[in-house]
């Protein structure tokens, strides 16, 4: 299930596509960085992350890529780890911001190896998230 907001605004805001299994996490992250003046789209897991960017290369260009991706690490079927790696493999650069209830040392390594911007340990505090969500989204 793939729910996208139609935008609204003048001024576009950052894409950040968040991809998370957990109903009531990702419902509050989409409400935190919606709340933040960032355009959302919610995916619940590392297939439907893949599917949704298969998704806006098959178009041609005409759909534009999300700014920041936002993942669970820990996902049934595809976890944000391997999905990270298909990406990077399929040449998308975006930066990504991996969250997980259960990162340790070698998670935090392996993440930053394949191309991770940040690994945010849950309970995320929310400030940090906007924080980590802001200079990932910030121009260069």
């Amino acid at each position: 299930m793939i729910h996208a907001p139609p935008h609204e605004g003048a001024a576009p805001a950052a894409r950040i596509l968040v991809a998370e299994d957990d109903d009531a996490m990702r419902a509050m992250l989409v409400y935190t960085l919606r709340r933040a003046g960032y355009t959302v789209v919610e995916v619940e897991d590392g297939f439907e992350l893949g599917d949704y960017m298969a998704m806006m290369r098959g178009h041609g260009g005409t759909l534009a890529p999300p700014d920041l991706i936002v993942s669970d690490v820990r996902m049934p079927g595809r976890t944000g780890l391997e999905a990270l790696g298909r990406l990077r493999a399929q040449g998308v650069t975006c930066p990504v911001l991996l969250l997980s209830a259960f990162a340790d040392a070698e998670t935090h390594a392996e993440a930053l190896r394949l191309g991770a911007r940040r690994l945010l340990d849950k309970p995320v505090d929310l400030d940090v998230l906007k924080a980590a969500v802001r200079d990932a989204v910030a121009p260069a």
